[in-house]
């Protein structure tokens, strides 16, 4: 009998062919500044650790207590025996920390998105969706079935338009990142907010890339553009600049207690367990009641950007931690990750579909436990880097 999984082949030779085939690289250590890979160490540049909290002593301290004290796992979902003590810390802690009324908790953010998206609209709704939002936004939308426009990146004057043309559907919605993942450029959320306001639109925004980063204490953009108050569903996650694990969606009591009975990746999943509950809790306070963290990342983001330009690399514009290197097709930028590697800095190429054809780029992302040192050996490694590319 045949193979009923002999296309597989074909489609994994045709990945190969495009240099899109993906491996795994392991890790030895911790999200560290310096990691050891095969026994070898790396300064790392890719990671989304951007505080470094994954190895703050307070915050695996809190973790080992709750580990201690809970166990390995929660148990089952939260509306069965996965509910704890301090999943409602936590979910009261983020409301706080965002200004809203109250928060859900969910296993990642990837769930957060795709449950809340297809919790809220349906068929027959709209959904307005920036064409460079992250895949969690994306299949969020493609699980509610409902209409799906796609609006220019960050074009207001686009999104106006298409606004202007639906004015008697049933439910609407914005759904936009507000740091994009890959490009590291911030959505104008108060231009957002105006249009969902004038039309009578659901406006939700991914705040996973923006939390710790912006914002006098960390909150996010809805802080950095002082709307807090305006934005009714506020999504984010506790992997990245909290270094934990999990996401969120803040906003309203009604909405919360909607989203509890309706979205499914809260419903039908297994809780977070209690380690990474306790260490999210004193990692937010961290970000809020420390602020020499973030000035200290911001001034290294400056200086490694400008150290790029002078080098003469295509740096986009970004205003988060995420600095993106254009380089172009996938060979050259696999070439370009391979050289930055034999010089001891490890950040992979970046390629379809995780960025257009023809866009692939050094995605580097600096953390605030880097120091200037590893700044000035990572700019040596570009230079070298560059000039091998120049040279093919």
């Amino acid at each position: 009998m045949e193979d009923p999984l002999h296309w597989i082949k074909e489609e994994l030779d045709l990945i190969r062919d495009k240099k899109l085939f993906r491996v795994l690289t392991e890790l030895q250590s911790g999200q560290s500044p310096e990691i050891i890979i095969e026994g070898k160490c790396y300064i790392l540049l890719a990671s989304n650790n951007y505080l470094g909290l994954t190895t703050d002593p307070k915050v695996k301290e809190a973790a080992r207590r709750a580990l201690e004290k809970y166990g390995t796992g929660s148990g089952g979902s939260r509306l069965v025996s996965g509910s704890t003590d301090l999943h409602r810390e936590l979910e009261e802690r983020i409301a706080d920390f965002k200004k809203t009324e109250a928060a859900i908790l969910f296993s990642s953010g990837y769930l957060a998105n795709m449950g809340t998206i297809s919790a809220l609209v349906g068929p027959g709704d709209i959904i307005y969706s920036d064409e460079l939002n992250h895949a969690s936004i994306i299949d969020g939308c493609r699980l509610s079935h409902a209409e799906v426009k796609i609006y220019k990146h960050s074009d207001i004057e686009h999104l106006s338009s298409l606004l202007s043309l639906d004015k008697s559907r049933n439910k609407k919605l914005i759904a936009t990142d507000t740091v994009f993942s890959m490009d590291g450029d911030l959505a104008p959320v108060p231009e957002l907010v105006e249009l969902a306001e004038k039309y009578g639109c659901m406006l939700m925004i991914d705040e996973a890339h923006a939390t710790g980063v912006l914002g006098k204490r960390g909150s996010g953009a809805t802080e950095y553009f002082g709307v807090e108050d305006r934005v009714p569903i506020v999504m984010g996650t506790l992997s990245k600049a909290v270094g934990s694990l999990g996401g969120y969606v803040a906003g309203s009591r009604k909405l919360i207690d909607f989203l509890r009975n309706r979205a499914r990746t809260y419903i039908f999943d297994t809780s977070l367990p209690a380690s990474s509950l306790a260490a999210s809790l004193v990692a937010i306070d961290i970000i809020e009641f420390e602020p020499e963290r973030r000035k200290h990342l911001w001034y290294l983001i400056e200086k490694f950007k400008s150290g790029l330009k002078n080098i003469g690399l295509n740096v986009l514009p970004s205003y988060s931690a995420v600095i993106p290197v254009l380089v172009g097709d996938a060979q050259p930028a696999l070439d370009f990750a391979r050289t930055l590697r034999d010089n001891g800095v490890f950040t992979p190429a970046v390629r379809p579909p995780s960025v257009p054809p023809g866009k692939c780029r050094i995605r580097a992302a600096l953390m605030a436990t880097h120091k200037e040192e590893h700044i000035e050996i990572a700019l040596r490694a570009f230079k070298v880097a560059h000039d091998s590319l120049l040279n093919l």
